[in-house]
């Protein structure tokens, strides 16, 4: 479990990263550079570490089968925003951080402890950017923020 004390808002004590697929962790349906390695190093700070997708490039297993230690979610549903939301709820808000970019990641991004937006070379939905909490320029800079949770701190603090 993730734990943080942040000043003025108290303490974040998290089981459950949630990761967007393509334009958070994947560009053109690639692992964008260095996401593997900080997944591995957050294996152990959290639970589990899900990537929920429509997997729109169609590479999700064959990405997320590198030893990477995910759990990859497809989702059903029309409206991957809504299933994206009730991801969140079933594992309980509290103890989820979620990280995204697009309109369907803006429930899961405001239903969560934690959300934070990514605004890579995809682009970020406005929807998304108002649901979140934290705005990081890729996906790197987002897990830095685990492994050096100072910065947290420093972003998150009253």
């Amino acid at each position: 479990m993730f734990k943080i004390d942040i000043p003025g808002l108290g303490r974040l004590e998290a089981k459950y990263l949630i990761l967007d697929l393509n334009g958070t962790i994947a560009r053109d349906g690639l692992l964008i550079k260095g996401t593997k390695e900080r997944l591995r190093q957050l294996a152990t700070l959290f639970d589990k570490i899900y990537v929920l997708t429509a997997d729109t490039q169609g590479t999700a297993n064959t990405l997320l089968n590198e030893g990477i230690p995910v759990t990859v979610y497809k989702l059903t549903l029309e409206s991957g925003m809504t299933e994206k939301q009730q991801f969140i709820k079933k594992l309980g808000p509290d103890f989820c951080i979620a990280v995204g970019n697009g309109v369907n990641d803006s429930l899961m991004l405001r239903e969560a402890a934690l959300g934070i937006c990514i605004l890579g070379t995809e682009g970020l939905a406005t929807n998304a950017l108002l649901n979140a909490d934290i705005v990081v320029k890729d996906i790197n800079d987002a897990l830095d923020l685990f492994l050096k949770p100072k910065r947290l701190i420093a972003t998150l603090r009253k």
